[in-house]
């Protein structure tokens, strides 16, 4: 097999992914300073030598890669971490594939925000940052092992728009053990202050390798009440549809016509490439994952080997059944002809045992045009029990 083949560049020509926004880019950089107790993403701590190499590695696979590309994106990691040099080496390799109308992310910690790098993002293409707040209370952000405080982060937000950064999005966290409800209200009121187009609300999640979850276990910290995250989520919701911040999925939040597209494309059940160590690729039937390992990556890629160590080949009902788990996020829910035209199935035949117990339960609803049923959607209780809904539809 061709060293393309394992790289993943043919796979969007050999079954028709050929439109640009029919297939996006994601670059995962697994280096931080310092990994977080919540996290579980694959991640190794910073080291200039190795992120060199691995920087090198990236750039000769992007070198061989055909386009286009209907959005790319940057995560990690910290992205940013890498210094200025191996910082626009990167960008480098990805900015033939950046046009205006090519939405390109790039994730970002406050600590590692400054005006050398986000100058490198945006003369190599770059027009939207991601930049993880996570929270503004210091106590919240010292609980979370954040290694940033808030004036930082808003620093961050406020460099960032300075530097010309039009399309900034923050992530924050909701769900910390001992939150009160009135201190996520007022996180919620500073955030809509801040020169932001796009904010993301996440609840904390207990992940069973992380060490959150380990002083779960030892009983060193007590998870929220379902009630009290309930009503900090409806909280998020109402809060920022008051600063003309809509709710367009579950957890994401923006101004008209700042919605992510690349997220947009996931939700879509749409093609996409993943380059580095535990990427993800998909290209409509075949479902794959990189090595979790970037010395491993790195070898596989210097000896042409296989760069996954997962893959599946999802059948037809599985791949409209899980496109319809994951469209179901979205605040527009599922059209059954957009539905059809996608999978090939027709979605009420296709969700008949499903659905009677989805809206007996009040998590859906059914769309209607002129009393003609179109669709169905999320109920705002469904929004509570996304995964409840996602996992019926499986």
């Amino acid at each position: 097999m061709l060293q393309k083949e394992f790289l993943g560049v043919a796979f969007a020509y050999r079954y028709g992914y050929n439109t640009p926004m029919e297939r996006s880019l994601y670059v995962h950089i697994p280096f931080c300073k310092r990994k977080c107790i919540y996290c579980n993403f694959y991640s190794d701590i910073y080291d200039e030598v190795s992120a060199g190499a691995y920087v090198d590695v990236l750039t000769n696979q992007l070198n061989k890669l055909d386009g286009p590309f209907g959005t790319i994106y940057i995560g990690g990691g910290t992205p940013t971490i890498l210094s200025p040099a191996l910082l626009k080496r990167l960008m480098s390799g990805l900015s033939r594939f950046a046009k205006p109308s090519v939405e390109f992310t790039v994730e970002a910690n406050p600590d590692s925000v400054d005006e050398t790098r986000l100058k490198i993002l945006s003369e190599h293409g770059a027009n939207r940052i991601s930049i993880g707040v996570q929270s503004l209370r210091d106590e919240k952000l010292k609980k979370l092992g954040r290694i940033h405080n808030v004036r930082r982060a808003i620093e961050s937000v406020e460099t960032a728009r300075r530097a010309g950064f039009s399309n900034i999005t923050i992530d924050l966290i909701f769900g910390v053990w001992g939150e009160k409800a009135a201190d996520w209200k007022g996180e919620l009121e500073e955030a809509v202050r801040l020169p932001v187009k796009h904010i993301s609300c996440y609840e904390l999640t207990y992940e069973s390798s992380t060490p959150l979850f380990a002083a779960l276990q030892n009983k060193t910290i007590k998870v929220p009440d379902t009630e009290m995250s309930a009503q900090m989520y409806e909280m998020a919701i109402d809060a920022l549809s008051l600063r003309d911040f809509k709710q367009y999925e579950v957890s994401n939040f923006a101004l008209k016509g700042f919605e992510s597209k690349h997220n947009e494309n996931y939700w879509a059940n749409g093609a996409y490439l993943g380059l580095g160590a535990s990427a993800f690729s998909y290209d409509g039937e075949v479902r794959s994952k990189n090595v979790s390992d970037a010395g491993e990556y790195m070898r596989r890629v210097s000896a042409g080997l296989a760069l996954c160590d997962f893959s599946e080949k999802l059948p037809p009902e599985k791949r409209a059944k899980e496109t319809a788990a994951v469209k179901i996020r979205t605040k527009d829910g599922i059209n059954f002809g957009w539905f059809k035209e996608k999978t090939g199935f027709d979605f009420l035949t296709l969700e008949k045992k499903a659905l009677p117990k989805l809206i007996e339960d009040g998590f859906i609803k059914y769309l209607k045009e002129k009393d003609v049923v179109t669709g169905i959607c999320l109920k705002r209780k469904g929004f509570l029990f996304c995964d409840t809904v996602s996992s019926g539809l499986l």
